[in-house]
């Protein structure tokens, strides 16, 4: 079986259980991962996030294995609720 094949039958609970351990560095069950098994892991968890992930988050794999990575400015204007202006400063101090 080829990795591509391993891929396309992983279901999103496997790939969820993976990405956690190779976070994690430990199994569900609290065992360490080995540096083999965190290899592999990592290889498959990245593999499939190219195969079916359609993310847009800074530094993350995008289809088709191609390296997604945003500019600092961009990342604050996706998170900000509304553009930073002066009038919606939360606090203003005067010396």
């Amino acid at each position: 079986m080829n990795l591509e094949q391993l891929i396309s039958g992983m279901t999103p609970e496997i790939y969820e259980k993976l990405k956690s351990a190779v976070e994690l560095g430990k199994w569900a069950d609290g065992t360490a991962l080995t540096a083999s098994q965190k290899e592999h892991s990592l290889q498959a968890v990245i593999a499939y996030q190219a195969m079916h992930m359609e993310q847009t988050d800074h530094m993350t794999v995008a289809a088709g294995g191609e390296l997604n990575v945003k500019s600092k400015k961009v990342l604050k204007t996706q998170f900000s609720d509304s553009p930073m202006d002066d009038e919606e400063d939360i606090a203003r101090f005067k010396p």
